[in-house]
């Protein structure tokens, strides 16, 4: 089966697995897993910040972070298509109390002015807005990368009305490398951000939050409510350390087959995003396919995809060869001619 369904389907590589094996570990809830605390300083680094918390899930980084940067009732400004609001099971309203108010845009990122036209603070009657979230990359857009200009006025948009900002940067290092601004300059602006290990860097699990030394203490008595510390975390930590030192160049690869996916796709019929980064959406609706059954023949094909509506979603990772890119054109191109 040539997978496409996600990045999250990467499988730890026999160098990873050694440096699980062989983690030096401790009480991570004592701050006393080595290497656990390696990761969190290497983070930190990476992302210019004070501070950062190694954590189980990027759900539960964006989780702590709403809930310490928000109290209950307030609002939290995001696109209609964020992770944080549509694809955690409600867990920021849960776990924080705050609603959220969507912003409609064809690719993730919105100006100033649409977040200027939404802020609220002073009106009793309304929720206060005390939090813009970012995405970045931003996922179900299409995997696309925020202008960096654009990034930072909304920044600085939020800022002049009060509100603290937060980025879900679970790619994050997959528009590193596809813009060129280093990771500490998208953080810069924000109040934190985090970064996810099982996806483009092929770690089984674990992402890590970055910010000021007083948001992470606070994020981490948010860990603890939602869930607490995982002991000795360092063999999970090992694999996130591995992926940083070894997998970060590989990014450039994976783009470069989602290019190669979306072009040889061209002239099939189907409507095609462009690809920032490492996701093809495809709308095969045009060529007399619907997306659940362009799917279902393509996992009967033995290519899996993720349907999302009208489109399916081809992902192209570490596990994904310039061969089994090719195969998988031949497949959707047989599918599509056989309607």
């Amino acid at each position: 089966m040539i997978d496409l369904f996600s990045d999250t389907h990467t499988m730890p590589s026999e160098g990873m697995r050694r440096a699980m094996a062989e983690a030096e570990v401790g009480d991570s809830q004592l701050g006393e897993d080595p290497t656990t605390n390696r990761l969190q300083d290497a983070v930190a680094g990476l992302l210019g910040t004070e501070a950062a918390l190694f954590l189980s899930t990027g759900s539960m980084c964006n989780k702590v972070a709403v809930a310490a940067l928000t109290r209950p009732g307030d609002a939290v400004v995001c696109d209609h298509r964020s992770h944080v609001m549509r694809f955690e099971g409600g867990g920021a309203t849960i776990v924080a109390g705050v609603s959220f108010e969507p912003i409609v845009t064809d690719d993730g990122a919105f100006t100033p002015e649409q977040l200027e036209a939404v802020m609220t603070g002073t009106n009793v009657y309304q929720p206060r807005t005390s939090l813009v979230a970012l995405e970045q990359t931003h996922n179900f857009a299409g995997g696309t990368v925020w202008p960096i200009d654009r990034y930072e006025a909304v920044c600085a948009a939020a800022r002049r009305h009060g509100a603290a900002v937060m980025t879900d940067g679970a790619r994050l290092l997959n528009a590193v490398v596809a813009s060129g601004v280093a990771a500490d300059r998208w953080t810069a602006p924000v109040d934190a951000m985090w970064i996810d290990f099982s996806k483009g860097l092929g770690a089984p699990g674990g992402a890590a939050l970055g910010g000021s030394a007083d948001l992470v203490a606070e994020a981490t008595r948010w860990m603890y409510r939602v869930g607490g510390a995982m002991r000795q975390s360092g063999v999970l930590a090992a694999a996130a350390l591995y992926g940083l030192e070894h997998n970060v160049a590989g990014l450039e690869r994976d783009h470069a087959n989602a290019r190669r996916l979306a072009e040889g796709l061209a002239e099939t019929g189907v409507t095609l995003t462009d690809p920032a980064t490492n996701m093809v959406f495809v709308d095969p609706t045009p060529a007399g396919v619907t997306a659940a059954g362009l799917a279902a023949r393509l996992a009967d094909a033995g290519v899996r995809v993720s349907q999302l509506g009208s489109r399916v979603r081809a992902v192209t990772h570490l596990g994904v060869s310039e061969d089994d890119v090719d195969r998988a054109v031949e497949a959707i191109r047989g599918v599509l001619a056989a309607e």
